[in-house]
């Protein structure tokens, strides 16, 4: 497997790394389509929101294409697993996430059959929604397009 193929390893880089550390290794990243955010929130739907609209306005996924914002929902809700420790809910249970994501797409596979694959990595902090009170989580999800 190539180092491009590894997009789930390349997601959660990009989700953890601080802009100075990103700074770094960019150069390393040219070969892949890739976008970041953050995103802060009590509300699960708001943390969905934010990781679609950044791959829509970054291109990653087509806008008016159900099929690729299908298999991105599925991507970001298998992070969520993740960040929430199978609990997928924030709010309801009085908790709060402060995240970074970072989105890519790419083909994961050899076989140009497999086709393209997008991942979606989260890497933060949840927690009560009281400052200071958090800890560290991170979740990583992949699905196909």
């Amino acid at each position: 497997m190539t180092l491009e193929a590894q997009i789930g390893k390349y997601a959660l880089l990009l989700a953890s790394l601080t802009d100075e550390e990103l700074a770094f290794l960019k150069p390393s990243f040219h070969k892949i389509r890739y976008c970041q955010g953050k995103v802060g929130s009590m509300n699960m739907q708001k943390v969905i929101a934010a990781v679609e609209t950044a791959a829509k306005r970054n291109e990653l996924i087509l806008d008016n294409c159900y099929r690729e914002t299908h298999a991105l929902y599925h991507a970001v809700l298998e992070g969520i697993e993740g960040v929430t420790r199978g609990q997928p809910s924030i709010g309801e249970m009085s908790r709060t996430v402060g995240l970074r994501f970072a989105i890519v797409r790419g083909r994961p596979y050899a076989e140009e059959s497999e086709g393209e694959w997008i991942a979606v990595a989260f890497y933060g902090t949840i927690g009560a929604p009281i400052k200071g009170l958090e800890h560290e989580t991170a979740g990583l999800g992949i699905n196909h397009i």
